[in-house]
């Protein structure tokens, strides 16, 4: 079967009324750059073009909720800014997209709100907005032999990695005091250097896979990320399973 075989087929199992085929068929070839192989044999298509014809099938009949799993699988850096785009049309049309996948990075990029999902269950939820605010400070000290981590923790989890403290949470305006507090009890400082958690960062924590856990921090299991780009707030709630919502 040809592309346009494909998506005319699921016209018909969708539904759609006959006249309507051949401009959606038209606008999802185009939407996912296919135009110039939509009457090539599906057969022939290399797996990143499946991915493509994968994604126009979802997008016929203009739905309101779209479902993608691991949309970006097998495409090259041209075509995962390609689904990018598309799913940025989506949302500012007003559907919503339910986006699963394990590339983080990519969450970030395109989700609003995540969740991420251990074994069927929810285990943590957050907006990127709220991540964004997950902040805290990295501190290059020596000379505390092994009370730095002590004297840190009073500011927020603290995990040392080398020469390096890193506390979590700290108030921006804590950080000078921080700073003096290792000064006084003998440290030199040699860097101070403002961070803020990363997707990535924040599931491996909930997996426990961190190489040293930080003092006050709990991590709570976690196995699978779900994400998700949603539509208007009338609109199902989004996942971005990591879900997100414009």
């Amino acid at each position: 079967m040809t592309a346009r075989e494909v998506l005319a087929l699921h016209c018909e199992l969708a539904g759609l009324p006959r006249a309507d085929w051949q401009p959606e068929i038209r606008a999802a070839i185009d939407l996912v750059g296919l135009a110039d192989r939509a009457d090539g044999r599906t057969g022939t298509y290399s797996k990143g073009m499946q991915q493509r014809l994968g994604l126009a099938v979802a997008l016929l009949g203009r739905p309101n909720l779209v479902v993608l799993d691991e949309p970006t699988s097998a495409l090259d850096p041209v075509g995962r800014q390609d689904v990018r785009r598309i799913i940025g049309a989506l949302r500012d049309r007003g559907a919503t997209v339910f986006l699963n996948s394990h590339l983080l990075t990519e969450v970030e990029r395109v989700c609003d709100r995540v969740a991420i999902v251990d074994h069927g269950r929810v285990v943590s939820e957050l907006t990127m907005a709220e991540l964004g605010l997950e902040r805290g400070v990295s501190v290059r000290v020596t000379g505390l032999d092994g009370v730095g981590r002590d004297l840190a923790a009073r500011y927020g989890p603290t995990r040392v990695d080398g020469e390096w403290l890193h506390v979590d949470g700290i108030a921006e305006t804590d950080v000078p005091a921080l700073v003096g507090r290792l000064v006084a009890g003998g440290g030199a400082i040699h860097a101070v250097v403002p961070t803020h958690h990363s997707l990535e960062e924040r599931f491996m924590a909930l997996l426990g896979a961190t190489s040293e856990p930080a003092v006050g921090d709990a991590a709570d299991p976690a196995a699978g990320i779900e994400p998700a780009a949603d539509g208007p707030a009338d609109a199902a709630p989004p996942s971005t399973s990591d879900e997100a919502r414009p």
